[in-house]
């Protein structure tokens, strides 16, 4: 089996997995339903069911997104085009969106530098619910950092479920990222630095010190999706290389 393939084989388990820690789980028709905790602090998708050899259909897509009103949580619907190609074109039926996004992955053997000026957070660390801050400040647009509640993070951090990094510069927390290992197999997600800290490497400097946490734990591959292909620069730079294509529903291409 080619090396990109057994890695989307890993990426989809991984997607399936890593929802159940914190989270209700229905089957909708060909698709599996992820409904968030109330307590968790964010939410979740439905997905193609794993392993399901099915052509989807714009019914199918109104079904689940149907569900989604019933029970009152976001519409939100995850995929990779190269797994299940059918989804987007049902989407489009459906009347609905989709963008069409970079998926990155780091090559086991890629040796990366550690990330200077980073440090992993601990479930008690003080500094927890600024990086939240730091984070939803730079999808914000915005410079001023502020706490902001971290919802189960403590809790999800001491189980192994979940890792922060942050940032800092003469100090001060400038920008924050995570990662959900799970085995072998771990994404970083929302790697976010404020405007006003932007092109100084801080983005670089986080990808490194997550992808050091992961190694340090025994994940083997890292995996990311990039909102657009200036952002993916930034992680092909640090040793990622594409192998497929994240899709959302409700998103513009970057």
């Amino acid at each position: 089996m080619p090396v990109i393939d057994t890695v989307l084989d890993e990426i989809e388990t991984y997607y399936d997995t890593v929802p159940r820690a914190a989270s209700t789980v229905e089957e909708v028709g060909p698709f599996t339903l992820f409904v968030a905790d109330p307590e968790v602090g964010w939410t979740f998708y439905a997905r193609p069911r794993l392993g399901m050899d099915h052509v989807f259909t714009a019914d199918d897509v109104r079904r689940v997104l149907a569900r989604q009103d019933e029970l009152g949580v976001p519409r939100a619907l995850e995929w990779v085009d190269e797994v299940t190609p059918t989804v987007r074109s049902a989407v489009l039926e459906a009347g609905e969106r989709a963008g069409r996004f970079p998926l990155l992955a780091l090559p086991e053997e890629t040796e990366v530098p550690e990330g200077i000026g980073t440090r992993v957070l601990a479930a008690d660390d003080p500094d927890l619910a600024l990086s939240v801050g730091a984070v939803h400040a730079a999808f914000a647009g915005e410079d001023e950092v502020a706490e902001r509640p971290i919802g189960r993070r403590a809790e999800l951090i001491r189980d192994g479920h979940l890792m922060l990094v942050a940032a800092y510069d003469d100090g001060r927390l400038v920008g924050a990222g995570s990662a959900a290992p799970r085995g072998a197999t771990a994404e970083l997600m929302g790697i976010g630095v404020p405007p006003a800290y932007r092109m100084s490497g801080i983005g670089t400097a986080l990808t490194r010190g997550l992808v050091h946490a992961c190694r340090d734990v025994g994940v083997r591959t890292v995996f990311l999706s990039a909102y657009n292909d200036a952002a993916a620069s930034i992680y092909r730079r640090v040793g990622f290389r594409d192998v497929g294509t994240a899709c959302i529903f409700g998103e513009d291409d970057g």
